[in-house]
């Protein structure tokens, strides 16, 4: 059999479960405990667990059912990362969850997050924030097209880093997402990116915000100067995350080292 076969949890479960060619199946039975499973595709694409082992009980994964064909269409090169996260998502939050937009680009994650979280309670919030104020225009501008008056009542727009997102979230906010999508705003100075150092003191933020169950959903880019080196930061970081409390998680495809590679931090 030369495609895949079967895809389960990468989160919850803390083992994944492929099977290429037969070769690379792990079994459910089988004890293993490593700090690190990778799984590799025919086409070049990765998968690699941080804390992965199978020998421990855990509840069932939020991901499941369609997310079989979404692995498949990344693996085939028919998704891009930024759609598999914006389907992980739809998996973890729910209506009337807190969410974070740690940094809004053209509002495009703004607006999905604005639709998971909207019902008529009009509980969801979302705290969206940028360093550009034409970054926030964008996303004004996206929401004004394709939410409804009383979804966009949700919505708060901030003009900061995303390091200062403690700033702008109340203590009492129980934050279900906060989702990063790095590097530069698309049709605009691609001089000003994020940086490094600010990237990590965001996820300390996130990390102190997010409630048990939460996800912190990571694109992130090495094509571009300070790219890489970011994502290095990313990577210390989510490798130094414990056991006990996350699941850490990333996507890269092998062949192609230029390519957006997706990080998701799951919160036990």
């Amino acid at each position: 059999m030369n495609l895949l076969y079967s895809y389960s949890s990468v989160l919850g479960r803390r083992i994944v479960k492929c099977k290429w060619n037969l070769k690379y199946y792990i079994p459910p039975s089988l004890k293993i405990s490593t700090r690190n499973i990778s799984v590799f595709a025919t086409n070049g694409a990765s998968i690699s667990v941080a804390g992965a082992d199978s020998s421990l009980s855990s509840p069932i994964s939020p991901i499941s059912g369609s997310m079989e064909q979404v692995m498949v269409e990344y693996l085939f090169g028919r998704k891009k990362a930024t759609e598999v996260a914006q389907y992980v998502w739809k998996h973890v939050v729910q209506k009337g969850d807190a969410v974070v937009d740690a940094t809004c680009g053209n509002g495009y994650d703004t607006l999905a997050l604005l639709k998971l979280v909207a019902d008529k309670t009009q509980r969801g919030r979302v705290f969206g924030m940028d360093v550009q104020k034409t970054a926030l225009e964008s996303t004004s501008s996206l929401l004004d097209q394709f939410a409804s008056p009383d979804e966009k009542e949700l919505v708060e727009l901030f003009v900061i880093s995303h390091s200062q997102m403690e700033d702008i979230v109340p203590n009492d906010v129980a934050v279900r997402l906060v989702a990063f999508n790095l590097g530069y705003l698309p049709g605009s100075d691609k001089k000003i990116i994020t940086k490094s150092e600010t990237t990590v003191l965001a996820l300390e933020a996130a990390k102190r915000i997010l409630a048990p169950g939460g996800l912190i959903s990571i694109v992130t880019y090495v094509g571009h100067p300070g790219g890489r080196e970011e994502f290095e930061k990313i990577e210390d970081f989510a490798s130094g995350l414990p056991i006990e409390g996350w699941n850490c998680c990333k996507l890269q495809t092998l062949n192609r080292p230029l390519a957006p590679m997706l990080i998701f931090l799951f919160k036990k």
